[in-house]
């Protein structure tokens, strides 16, 4: 039986002409119950601040920050909303972050880089290990998802025209029967599913959902 899907958001999705679902599960299980201790014990051994190998040339290093805190029903992960007015990613669901400058480390870029965004203070969040670096070919990034825990899931607000809303998400959430979907595009289908998490009110796709099925499936 078909699952009647969540409202998602109204992000915009540039889907090709030929697109078809993917047949698979949600990246962990449904009921998750999982705290911060929980993600911090996966990521125990994971090297921080490892060496940058891009895959394509030119590709610019980046470092996003994948901060959890526990909440009411367990671990949540701070996302951001992007602004409408921005060039690129206008509108799309993202884990603040950005470019890294010559002289930082992807821990120092997304911490400034949240600060900047988010207004959360560097001292606040606790280091606890790195996901898989991931290359993307339309904007040619190389991302360095950097993983920190904080004591609660702080109440914080756009600090950055750059961001229109702060939202937390518990991880539970994103992998209801509901929420969690895969599509491959292209005729023949391009290399690897596209992830989509569809909230109530927003739509997370793009590199942000695959950094999330990456957290999800050590879990």
């Amino acid at each position: 039986m078909e699952v009647e899907r969540r409202a998602g958001g109204a992000q915009y999705i540039p889907r090709p002409p030929v697109w078809s679902l993917e047949a698979t599960e949600p990246p962990s299980v449904h009921p998750l119950r999982v705290t911060v201790d929980d993600v911090a014990t996966r990521l125990a051994g994971v090297e921080v601040d490892r060496p940058l190998r891009p895959a394509l040339e030119g590709a610019r290093p980046s470092a996003v920050l994948v901060a959890v805190a526990d909440g009411v029903g367990g671990a949540e992960v701070l996302l951001t909303r992007r602004s409408m007015d921005l060039r690129s990613h206008r509108g799309e669901i993202s884990f603040p972050g950005g470019r890294m400058d010559p002289d930082e480390t992807a821990v120092e870029a997304a911490l400034r880089e949240a600060q900047e965004e988010v207004a959360l203070d560097p001292a606040a969040a606790q280091v606890i290990g790195e996901l898989e670096h991931l290359n993307t070919v339309v904007s040619r990034s190389y991302i360095v998802p950097v993983v920190t825990r904080l004591a609660e899931p702080l109440a914080l607000a756009p600090a950055s025209t750059e961001v229109e809303r702060v939202l937390w998400v518990p991880l539970a959430e994103l992998v209801r029967p509901d929420t969690y979907r895969a599509e491959r595009w292209g005729d023949p289908p391009m290399d690897g599913a596209r992830h989509f998490f569809e909230l109530d009110d927003e739509t997370i796709w793009g590199a942000t959902a695959t950094i999330l099925v990456d957290l999800l499936r050590r879990l």
